[in-house]
């Protein structure tokens, strides 16, 4: 963590943002390979989209608090 992270914690939320989607991303992928194999596991299936709500509600958490609240 750098001195501009320390100062103003919001600054850390790009990186750990970035990190989030990219592994919503790739279980995305993960899944699609699964679902084609000639026998696909669905209980590995429904644990990884389990896990890709979970990353989905981490990232509008994080969206949530990079978008100030303006009261009109």
């Amino acid at each position: 963590m750098n001195d501009d992270e320390r100062d103003d914690p919001e600054a850390a939320l790009g990186p750990r943002l970035r990190i989030l989607i990219q592994e919503h991303s790739d279980l995305d992928v993960a899944v699609q390979a699964i679902a084609v194999a000639p026998v696909p596991d669905m209980m590995v299936i429904a644990r990884l989209k389990r896990k890709k709500l979970s990353l989905k509600d981490e990232i509008e958490r994080l969206k949530d608090q990079q978008t100030p609240d303006i009261i009109a």
